[in-house]
Formats: structure tokens, sequence, C-alpha cells
């Protein structure tokens, strides 16, 4: 029986597991490296090793009422995209709210975690931390590793001719904190994910010119999306999702591409990603068409060579000056230093992992990886969720399938097949977060049945199938079943709004209502006058 919990990292990820644990009826003990909890969403000044790092200035891609965990939404005032800083206040006033800060253990280590010699009759850990210099062990039923991807910086400088002649300065975007490195330079940025467009767009106030180097393109995308409204509020619904998913990848790509250049024209800015058959992560930023119009930004090609004190793209002999090389190369992910390679072996950057969380080889499933995945959308109901399926499995109330078939599902999704329908991703840690989440839902019976809720309250049904799907949908029934749920869902884009409709006037634009008024001025005059007659 399981009962004692190891958890290893207090980021987002670890605080939910820990909430889930004690929900459950478990004993979590959370271990964590550095002197508080938040992980990527705690700002310092210091790179920490093995740690994920952000930039003063970072804001979240995904909005409150998509990314707030499934009992606990955002504060009516914040905002609906946040600040990095704003965002850990969230995490702190729900580490309070759930008092989950007493089961963490900070500034420890955690060395190694193995299997004890009994582990195939008890499924136990040996786990060795160290604090303050000093090393100790204790014993636990299961463990729940919570670190993410996001620390190992992805750099294959020999990927880039000429790179070790080059005399100005260069850095991976982890290592980015403020513009004023840039402060009258010639920036290069390669790569173009999130945090690279967002390091070129705050470079380029300061900067003496900024260039983005990409192959691969890709769509850019406002946080302001259709009638003012967050993005992933219109585009991640039931409704949304059912219809993406019975398309034909072709139509489904010539849609999103339809979709995506009317806001501009990513052929005419030089963005249009090259291979649109498969769905990468879109670029959330909302100044970056307006930097390249004003030619504050230009995209180039790939990278050919480095000279001295210059770049050569391909396809051209031009070389053009440079001081500081960005390079937004992504992350990557080789392996947890504190497991053993027989408990998870990492093959071409891939974890064999069931469902992205557990090893389907142990001989008892109480270890668990939460948070390796890239879902397309926020990830905070993700890795809730998977913590609260992950937590029944080691009580055993939800049952893992055979091995054959856990197996079988890996080496499929391994294989990164173009789907027939609904998106096809470009990587295999990249998943439809609405279907992931449902999928898991289903094996913890707390995923809503919409059709039996149609009969019994129509008004939420229809607000669950055609409106954003929230995470409070996962609270209506089931274990963890929420009496606040069902408010939280009808009083969603209440929350959205608050923040900014914050001057309510009379629309003096619309004269419909006059129209109105005299038009039934004119009726009562006419049936006045057609009274006395």
């Amino acid at each position: 029986m399981v009962k004692r919990v190891a958890i290893v990292g207090a980021g987002v990820t670890g605080l939910t597991s820990i909430k889930c644990c004690l929900e459950e009826g478990l004993e979590p003990t959370c271990f964590e490296k550095s002197d508080d909890f938040g992980g990527l969403w705690r700002f310092t000044e210091h790179i920490e090793d093995g740690k994920p790092s952000v930039y003063k200035s970072m804001v979240s891609n995904t909005c409150k009422e998509m990314s707030a965990f499934s009992d606990f939404p955002y504060p009516e005032d914040f905002p609906n995209y946040m600040a990095n800083a704003k965002f850990f206040e969230y995490l702190k006033l729900y580490a309070k709210h759930f008092d989950l800060v007493k089961h963490i253990q900070f500034k420890t280590t955690v060395i190694s975690i193995k299997k004890r010699s009994d582990f195939s009759t008890t499924g136990q850990w040996d786990v060795v931390t160290e604090s303050n210099g000093k090393q100790g062990s204790s014993v636990f039923d299961a463990v729940m590793v919570c670190i993410g991807y996001l620390s190992e910086s992805f750099l294959p400088l020999e990927s880039f001719p000429g790179i070790k002649k080059f005399k100005g300065s260069y850095f991976h975007s982890r290592f980015y904190k403020h513009p004023d490195v840039f402060q009258g330079k010639r920036v290069l940025v390669v790569g173009m994910g999130n945090s690279g467009v967002d390091i070129a767009v705050e470079a380029s106030h300061v900067a003496e010119k900024v260039m983005i180097s990409t192959g691969r393109g890709a769509w850019a995308l406002s946080r302001v999306f259709d009638n003012g409204y967050p993005w992933d509020m219109v585009f991640i619904t039931r409704f949304m999702n059912l219809v993406r998913n019975s398309l034909p990848g072709p139509i489904l790509g010539w849609i999103i591409a339809n979709k995506m250049s009317q806001w501009f024209d990513h052929e005419n800015y030089s963005l249009i990603p090259q291979d649109r058959r498969v769905m990468r992560e879109p670029v959330l930023n909302d100044d970056l068409p307006s930097r390249i119009i004003t030619g504050k930004i230009t995209i180039r090609p790939k990278v050919k060579e480095f000279k001295e004190n210059s770049v050569v793209f391909q396809n051209s002999s031009e070389e053009e000056p440079i001081d500081i090389i960005v390079f937004a190369t992504g992350y990557t992910f080789s392996f947890f230093p504190f497991l053993e390679e027989s408990v998870l072996k990492v093959e071409n950057k891939q974890a064999s992992l069931y469902k992205y969380i557990f090893n389907p080889h142990l001989e008892k499933p109480t270890l668990a990886i939460v948070g390796l995945i890239k879902p397309f959308g926020a990830v905070m109901p993700v890795v809730e969720m998977q913590a609260r399926w992950i937590t029944r499995v080691f009580k055993g109330l939800c049952q893992l399938p055979p091995v054959t078939t856990m197996v079988k599902e890996v080496t499929e999704k391994k294989q990164k097949k173009i789907h027939w329908f609904g998106f096809s991703f470009d990587e295999v840690l990249k998943t439809d977060c609405l279907v992931y989440v449902d999928e898991l839902a289903s094996f913890i019976g707390s995923k809503p049945s919409l059709l039996a809720l149609f009969f019994k309250e129509p008004k939420l049904a229809l607000e669950i199938f055609f409106g954003p799907c929230t995470n409070y949908q996962y609270r209506l029934t089931g274990p963890g079943k929420w009496a606040g749920a069902r408010k939280a869902i009808l009083t969603q884009w209440d929350r959205t709004l608050k923040p900014i409709r914050t001057r309510v006037v009379e629309d003096s634009s619309n004269f419909f209502p006059y129209l109105l008024k005299i038009f039934g001025l004119f009726a009562l005059f006419a049936a006045l006058f057609l009274g006395f007659q």
C-alpha cells in the first residue's frame, strides 16, 4: 500500500502533485534544491544549475482562465495574461490556500533514487538527499519527478560553421535576463520559438539592428484574438476541437493558414512555416509584425556560416555585420541525473513513457514522471490531471494496462506519423491538450458527460461544449468533485472581462436604440390618432 511519496521539484508541477497526494490521503515530501517554490515562474537575476530560468519581462502565453488549477480560479482582477511576477503571486495564493509549503524541504538536492532490493514486491525506493552539506537517506513507497525539461540548454555549436572564429559574444536564450546587453549592438537571434522572438522584440527597442534567423518559420499569433478575447479561450473549445479532429489534415492545414494570415500575410513577412503538414507551436507575440514592418526586425534564412564579425545566410554570399548572437535553440532532455538508466532510459532525447508518465517495464508503477510533455495549450491543467491520475494509480484505484499494450502505444508515438485527420505534431512530446486531459480524466472518472448534463442542465452543457475548455470542467463529477466548479464555469467570462472593462460608457455611436424609441413614439401617436377616429 503506497503511503509515503517523494516529490522532486516544487514548481507548478510539484505544487499540484503535493495537493493531489493530500487529496488521496498520501503523505508527500517535496524536495526543492532552491530556497523557494515556483520553479520557472520565480524570477531570479542569477542562473541556477539544473533549474529553469526566465527573463524579467516574460509574460504567460496562456490566459488565466485556461491555466487555472481546476478548483482554484484566479482572482477576478488579475490580468488575463500575466507577467511572471503576477503568475508567481497566484502560485503563492494556491500554496497558502491548500497549505502546501509545510510539505516542502527547501535547499535540498536529490542525489539518487534507487530501487530497494525488494522492489519487485514492495515497489519502494531509497532516496538520498543532501542539505547543508549533509546527506540523508529515506525510504519512500512512490516517487514523482516534477522538474520538467527546461533546464538543459540545447546549443549545437557544431552545426554552425565558423562559430569558433566569431569575435563577438554569444549565449543561449536561457541566460538572457534584461535587454541592456543589446544597447547599440547589432544582434542576431538564431531560432524562432517564443523566447527567441520575445528577446528579439525587446532587443529591437535598444539595439542598432536585430535579425532573426529561421529555417522552419512559424505562425505568429496575437494573444488578442477574435473580438479581443484571449486566443486560447476562443481556439481551445470542445466544439472547435471536434471540428478540427474531424477534418482531413490538408484541409485543416489550409484553414489554420487562412486564419493565421487574417492578422497579417505571413508570406509577405517571411514567416510562413516551411512544413505546414505538421503543427509547430505558434509564436505568441503581439509586437512582432509591427517591429518587422517598421524595420526594427528583419527575418533571415538559416545561417550558412559565421565570420569574425559577421554572418552569412544560406543562398547568399553577403556578409551581415553582427556583435551578439542569441541562440534560441530550445532545450534538450538527456536524463535525470539522480535516476539510473535501468529505471529511465533516454534515447534520441526521448524517454519511453506510457502516457508520458510511466515506464511500462517497471515491475511496480511507483515512479511517475510529471510534466515531461509539451501540450498545445496551458500546461497547468495537463500536469494537474497527470498528478490526479498518478496518485490514484499509486493507491491501486486505477490500473495500468498490460505491458505489451503500453509498449505498443509508446512505440507508435515515437514514429511521429502524419495523421489523416486532425493535427500532426512535429515532436513526440507535443500533444493536443484537450484530447490528452480528457483521456486521463476518463481513467479516474472525472470527464464530464455532456449528454447527461444536457438533459439535467442544458445551459451548463452548452457552455462546456461551445465555450472555452477550462479546467473547472474536471471537478464537476467523480473523485475530487468541487462544489464551486459549476459557478466557476458560468462566471469565467466575467473574470475575463473584469480587468479590462474598467471604463463603461453608453455607446453614443449606436443609433439603433434611438431609432426604436422614435419608431415607438410614432406608433403610439398613430395608435392614438386612429383611436380618435
